[in-house]
């Protein structure tokens, strides 16, 4: 039920701040919860309460209207606590337990009583806030297995929600620019200095290009299903550790406009967050794994105009907080550095990349798909896996086993063709969304490497190919130890590499000239990254923690084509 089935209910005893005010004071006592609670806790942000007690957490909304969210009345509140329930069980099943209305007086409140609700509390089970991504990632926890699980959560949850049919508006390219340009209005309420205005306004000018360059991209892309209704606010406080499993909460129930959105919303929030936690690299690693999941390279295309989005949204948040009442200086000037940092962010964010393709190039075995890992997160680049398209290609998921042989199923004649082709487009696609690609294959012939070779120098691309070798002996002890383990997205085994040794293409003189060597018995390092980088143009991000996008911010925002 919505709000106009209490559309009269507006004058309820608890409403404005001084009525939520006496209902928080008093539900901050112990014995007014039905359960053990020896103490209360009051968490706040600029929306909502919440309450801390025992084993639970109780959300209230605040009676705000902030133009983007209307909680104002109590019909509404009612409403979009039953909506958040409904949402956030989607994610998150054993978190969001129940609405409870609450009864009696702001002064003297009964949760779950009888008699006419004056305000309505979402139940929730509690966790402990370390518990919390954002703050693992502060104290160095966040580890690359947690991102690998998220990305896989959140492609699998991608794929079963529901998507916004051509009879509405949400995802079109003129309601995707509704919220943004609302950030800019808001953002304008709440700067002062000048060198945030002459910010705001290059992000602005931004923003309004590349909105109108893409404005067909937007169409076809809501066109093709990539709008669905997604969480909304995806960053790493709203996502928690529990039984070892990412678990996103607290998806956004208030807006349509700001749910129904292109998937890479959503993925862009999270990537973005990575980055401002100095943590690029768990950034292209978390990318890279939702890509190859999901198969939405062509959501490259509009990822770049989300990042800034999600950016400015970030400095909006901060901006409004920096505004409340009753902050001891300290604490607002620690606010308003967080706006500026993110206001610095997006224009980095913004800022073109320079054009470059990379290809592996050895044996089975050797040790490709490692180092390619590692040069994606090292470069800020988007790897494209044979291994995983070629399964794609005929229905299949990375992780399933097809046990073909050689000769057949995956590995028949003409299958490698078609597998390269689909590389080229992909290699072309990412190319043409101004990201850095890595194309992991074997790329044992001549030809192959010479039409990526064709496709970097249409681009206007830096080319590189990266050789990897170790000993027949190794090869075949990593084939055997993989085939056992039976994980891996590759299914080559040791007929495909005895084949391989037998028409292998090696490099010929013209092409060593843009080969970097990688001895696969101790795999690459930050020196091989590092010439990597220079020799394509790009920045190194040495360390997980290295945080180094935010250096060199430039003055002024590229043109962004």
């Amino acid at each position: 039920m919505g709000p106009a089935h209490e559309r009269n209910s507006t004058q309820e005893a608890g409403s404005g701040d001084a009525g939520l005010d006496r209902l928080i004071e008093a539900l901050r006592q112990p014995a007014r919860y039905p359960h053990a609670a020896t103490r209360v806790e009051l968490l706040q942000t600029h929306i909502s309460c919440v309450l801390l007690a025992g084993d639970y957490a109780y959300k209230i909304k605040k009676p705000v209207n902030l133009g983007f969210l209307d909680f104002s009345t109590l019909a509404a509140r009612r409403y979009y606590c039953y909506e958040e329930l409904r949402l956030n069980r989607r994610t998150a099943p054993g978190l969001y337990l129940e609405v409870v209305p609450i009864s009696g007086s702001a002064s003297a409140p009964a949760l779950g009583g009888g008699g006419r609700a004056i305000e309505y509390a979402l139940k929730m089970r509690r966790f402990a806030q370390d518990a919390l991504l954002d703050r693992m990632a502060r104290r160095g926890a966040l580890a690359p297995q947690h991102i690998d699980a998220l990305a896989l959560g959140l492609a699998r949850f991608h794929e079963g929600i529901a998507r916004a049919g051509p009879d509405v508006e949400f995802g079109s390219s003129g309601r995707i620019f509704a919220p943004a340009l609302q950030n800019f209005e808001q953002l304008h309420e709440l700067v002062g200095a000048k060198t945030d205005l002459a910010q705001l306004a290059r992000l602005g000018d931004w923003s309004a290009r590349e909105h109108a360059a893409l404005a067909a991209v937007f169409d076809a892309r809501k066109r093709d299903g990539w709008v669905r209704e997604c969480h909304g606010d995806l960053h790493l406080g709203n996502i928690a550790l529990l039984d070892g499993v990412p678990t996103p909460f607290d998806g956004i129930e208030f807006s349509e406009d700001l749910r129904w959105t292109d998937v890479m919303n959503d993925v862009a929030f999270l990537v973005m967050d990575l980055i401002d936690h100095r943590l690029p690299r768990l950034a292209f690693r978390f990318l890279n794994a939702y890509l190859e999941r999901s198969g939405d390279y062509a959501g490259l295309r509009v990822l770049r105009f989300y990042l800034v989005y999600r950016a400015l949204v970030r400095a909006k948040v901060a901006g409004m907080r920096a505004r409340q009442p009753g902050l001891v200086a300290r604490a607002r000037r620690a606010i308003e550095r967080e706006y500026r940092r993110h206001l610095y962010l997006a224009e980095q964010l913004a800022a073109p990349r320079h054009a470059a393709l990379l290809i592996m190039h050895g044996l089975s075995g050797s040790g490709k798909t490692t180092v390619a890992q590692g040069l994606a997160e090292a470069l800020g680049a988007v790897r494209l896996r044979s291994d995983v398209e070629r399964k794609r290609l005929h229905g299949l998921a990375p992780e399933a086993r097809s046990g073909s042989a050689l000769d057949a199923g995956l590995y028949a004649p003409g299958a490698s063709e078609r597998t390269y082709t689909r590389l080229a487009g992909l290699a072309r696609e990412v190319l043409a969304a101004r990201f850095p690609v890595i194309v992991d294959a074997a790329f044992l012939k001549r030809s192959w490497r010479e039409r990526f070779a064709d496709i970097a120098r249409g681009a206007g691309a830096a080319f590189a190919i990266v050789t990897c070798a170790a000993s027949p002996a190794t090869l075949r002890a990593r084939l055997a130890l993989r085939a056992r383990a039976a994980r891996d997205a590759s299914e080559a085994g040791l007929a495909v590499l005895e084949r391989q040794f037998a028409t292998a293409e090696p490099l010929a003189a013209d092409e060593t000239a843009h080969a970097l060597a990688i001895d696969a018995e101790r795999g690459a390092g930050a020196a091989e990254a590092a010439a990597l980088a220079r020799r394509l143009g790009l920045e190194v991000y040495r360390a997980a923690s290295d945080g180094r996008i935010r250096g060199n911010i430039r003055g002024r925002i590229g043109s962004g084509t």
